[in-house]
């Protein structure tokens, strides 16, 4: 399993249209916007899993700096919580 950051992201994007935009690079098992609890709006960023390393390692490098929802967002490597 490759868990996959992705930054930048608009305030209008959701956890659908955010596995929509993976699909391409290949299977994901899981997408999700991160939102603040009290307001329930976008942090801006979010979780893109995907089952298969090799289409994980994919994504990141040919939806790095691609456009989703009119923003250029970023697509890294997910680092462990500390």
């Amino acid at each position: 399993m490759k868990k996959l950051f992705v930054g930048s992201l608009a305030w209008a994007t959701t956890d659908d249209t955010l596995k929509a935009h993976f699909d391409a690079a290949g299977t994901v098992a899981s997408a999700k916007v991160i939102t603040d609890r009290e307001s329930g709006r976008s942090r801006g960023f979010g979780f893109v899993e995907f089952e298969d390393d090799a289409e994980g390692q994919k994504a990141v490098d040919t939806l790095n700096n691609s456009e989703l929802d009119g923003r250029t967002i970023t697509v890294s490597e997910a680092r462990p919580r500390d």
